[in-house]
């Protein structure tokens, strides 16, 4: 079966990727390898993929509507998992603009497109940031979700019902998967663990907001990779999942989990809450065990040393 994922030199879209190659999947990367974080990261990442003979690839913005048509029409896939979105709380507040372009009108071209060759199944990467202001906790699919904190939230929940409205028209069949602070290795360079080990292994000191009263649903990279394969089997007419843990875990607790794997002590700046941040995620995954035999098996005791472990041979530390 032929899939497209977009964004596939991306942290997701990257272990995916790898994940149906193996499997035997001829898949099509797009991905505008972009310079939000170390470009040389994605490229090592795409050099992997390009060793698979059933791997072929596009660079390009999926913005570039004339491009992605192009790309799509020729490869002709059965699915497509579409990864490709800018990323970032932080930095879309300070850059309100590419959200709106990459992960709205970039979506709709997506959308657009699987409905035009009558795709058989859209997968689309959402995030638990769409719960937002929420305090009714673990997070349930079907919880209302209209008090998003960051535009970058925001962009990701006008996703989902841009998703649903064609469902809707079209019968076209869609899954979109709500992840939960995914982490492991080849992770993002912009996301905490990643951030917190490179200044502890450099002895600066890690910034932590909210004076570290923060938790979050980390959920290692392969758990999350095996529930994106099971919406591979599972094509549902519209359907929404929590991917994540189910267990909400203290970040002061996860630092020591680093601190412990590195043999260092971690000097901490203790900072205010950040605008578009949320105090705590847990997801609620009961719809994802029973719709996508959905089960995570890896705890962040088993998860960290594995990113470490990653995260040294990367970097090219003793």
């Amino acid at each position: 079966m032929k899939i497209l994922i977009t964004g596939s030199s991306g942290f997701i879209g990257f272990h995916t990727s790898i994940k149906l190659l193996n499997k035997g999947f001829k898949v099509f990367g797009y991905d505008s390898m972009n310079n939000y974080y170390d470009v040389s990261l994605k490229k090592s990442r795409l050099k992997i993929l390009k060793k698979y003979k059933n791997f072929s690839f596009q660079k390009g913005n999926i913005e570039n509507e004339k491009l992605l048509n192009k790309s799509v029409l020729k490869f002709r896939p059965k699915i497509i998992i579409h990864f490709a979105a800018q990323a970032g709380v932080r930095y879309s507040i300070q850059n309100p603009d590419i959200y709106l372009k990459t992960n709205i009108l970039g979506t709709f071209n997506i959308i657009k497109i699987a409905n035009r060759i009558n795709l058989k199944h859209l997968i689309i990467g959402s995030s638990s940031s769409v719960y937002g202001a929420n305090k009714k906790f673990p997070f349930r699919e079907i919880d209302k979700a209209d008090h998003q904190v960051s535009f970058y939230a925001a962009t990701k929940k006008s996703t989902e019902s841009l998703a649903h409205s064609y469902s809707s028209l079209w019968k076209l069949p869609i899954t979109m998967l709500r992840f939960f602070t995914v982490y492991g290795p080849w992770g993002r360079p912009d996301m905490a663990m990643y951030i917190f080990a490179d200044k502890i292994i450099k002895g600066k000191k890690i910034p932590v907001f909210n004076h570290g009263k923060m938790r979050r649903d980390f959920t290692y990279v392969d758990d999350i990779i095996n529930g994106v394969v099971s919406s591979i089997k599972n094509n549902y007419e519209c359907e929404v999942f929590n991917l994540g843990n189910s267990h909400s875990e203290d970040l002061m607790d996860m630092i020591g989990y680093i601190e412990k794997e590195l043999g260092q002590k971690a000097e901490v700046d203790f900072l205010g809450i950040q605008p578009g941040d949320v105090e705590k995620t847990a997801a609620n995954i009961d719809r994802a065990k029973t719709k996508l035999d959905y089960f995570p098996k890896t705890s962040i005791k088993e998860g960290v040393p594995k990113f470490i472990s990653w995260y040294k041979s990367y970097h090219r530390l003793s």
